[in-house]
């Protein structure tokens, strides 16, 4: 087998290029990139020539339809060993864990629900088998809405890939780095970053630090399944043009490709169910590509954050990196929203999150440390759910500790907790609501508030 580590040989300034370890990648978010693993594999001056450079097969992949703006336009020209096409059918195989549209195994509860973390597979299980789907929304099928699911593998995906026909994954890794091997190129992506693969394009999720099953050598993170309009980054309005998340610091594979034969399985996402069939080949054999349809990665500590200088605390929104836009402006399909450190410098000001009841649904997670709002009880790799108009906010230690201290500047560290926010209620699976690492008590962080009132 032949697996490139490609360095692009295209005419480009090494200002959009960044080397990070073991991979090389290109900068910008929504550029127009242009990537070969192999020196002319990309055809000069149009997409299909008559013959492809170097044998290759040329072909499109559209993201968006043919006719939409190009301010949304996403299209890339890949060209591979074989097409895509050479394939033979799918066959349905079980969903095990994985959930989806319509979520009405259960009625939709008002209750406000938290979880531990997802416990560690008993068995060797890689990405597929170990996606566990703990709540959603909307309608795949006329794309709107979005999935939160759960992942914990121990074994990398051998001979096996994946794709998602329904939506475009947002990957949090909470424990563990994995490299997402896609057609475009790898991504190596650590807790702390992010990644974002596009529906349609297929991938492999391995797993660097070894694969040495059970506990040890363990990836488990969230997983956002977009249905809606692909995640983009929100309008800064006033703010001006820097600021949140800045697309230089968004990081695009550089072309890498599998030549090998031998039977490999290749598992589909579909109309909410999976489908598998066997090929005879690799499907990432993809030696270049240029277009902007492609996966991407971001270190959230590359995010400047936003807060107040005088009083207040201000709306979350302020923290989004990434959104997906309904048809209503300012109204989101899906955002995501991360409370990474930080400076708290309000005068007067109770600096926790406020007590708040919200038409927008609220999953949240933790990849490490101590979410503000909450004392104890929410762990890295747990999870909330306050749906829509759930009253929610600070514990009754957080509301003592910061309704009386001393107000210096604080510096909030060594933490990052974020949100999936969507504009429906998230109805939670059944197994998620049965399972017993799901925290029945939760009621109880507020128990302790009492009343002071002195009128």
């Amino acid at each position: 087998m032949t697996d490139v580590d490609a360095r692009p040989q295209q005419a480009r300034s090494q200002a959009s290029r960044q080397d990070t370890g073991e991979y090389a990648y290109q900068r910008g978010f929504g550029n127009e990139f242009a990537s070969e693993a192999v020196a002319g594999a990309l055809p000069a001056g149009r997409n299909s020539p008559q013959r492809a450079p170097l044998g290759l097969f040329a072909e499109q992949l559209s993201g968006t339809a043919f006719t939409q703006p190009r301010a949304v336009n996403r299209r890339t020209w890949v060209y591979r060993i074989m097409p895509s096409a050479a394939h033979p059918s799918f066959a349905r195989i079980g969903n095990g864990s994985l959930r989806a549209t319509p979520f009405d195994e259960i009625e939709p509860d008002p209750n406000r629900l938290r979880w531990n973390a997802l416990p560690v597979p008993g068995k060797d299980t890689d990405f597929v088998d170990g996606l566990y789907t703990m709540a959603g929304n909307g309608d795949l099928r006329t794309r709107n809405g979005i999935a939160v699911h759960m992942y914990a593998a121990n074994r990398s995906m051998t001979d096996r890939y994946f794709v998602d026909s329904d939506g475009e994954l947002l990957f949090v890794p909470e424990r563990g780095a994995i490299t997402l091997r896609t057609e475009l190129g790898p991504l190596a992506v650590a807790p702390g970053e992010i990644a974002v693969v596009p529906r349609g394009i297929r991938f492999a999720v391995e797993l660097p630090d070894g694969d040495k099953g059970g506990d040890e050598g363990l990836a488990r993170g969230y997983l956002c399944e977009n249905f809606g309009a692909a995640f983009t980054l929100p309008e800064r309005g006033p703010i001006g043009a820097n600021g949140l998340a800045n697309e230089r610091d968004f990081l695009a594979p550089s072309a890498a490709y599998q030549d090998r034969a031998g039977t490999v399985q290749v598992v589909q996402k579909f109309g909410g169910n999976l489908w598998a069939a066997d090929y005879d080949h690799s499907p990432l054999d993809v030696v270049g590509w240029h277009g902007n349809y492609a996966p991407y990665k971001y270190d959230t500590a590359s995010f400047m954050v936003i807060g107040t200088i005088s009083f207040d605390h201000p709306d979350p929104s302020i923290f989004t990196v990434l959104t997906s836009p309904s048809e209503l402006p300012g109204l989101a399909n899906a955002d995501f929203v991360i409370f990474p450190p930080r400076w708290l410098v309000g005068e007067d000001t109770f600096r926790p999150p406020w007590y708040h009841r919200n038409i927008m649904s609220e999953f949240m997670g933790l990849v490490r440390g101590v979410y503000d709002a909450k004392a104890e009880g929410f762990e890295p790799g747990g999870a909330s759910l306050h749906n829509t108009f759930a009253s929610h906010g600070p514990d009754a230690e957080t509301y003592q500790r910061a309704s009386t201290a001393e107000l210096r500047p604080q510096k909030i560290d060594g933490t990052l907790a974020f949100m999936f926010e969507s504009r429906w209620m998230l109805v939670p699976t059944r197994q998620a609501m049965e399972a017993a690492h799901r925290q029945r008590d939760y009621d109880a962080v507020w128990a302790g508030l009492t009343r002071s009132f002195r009128g």
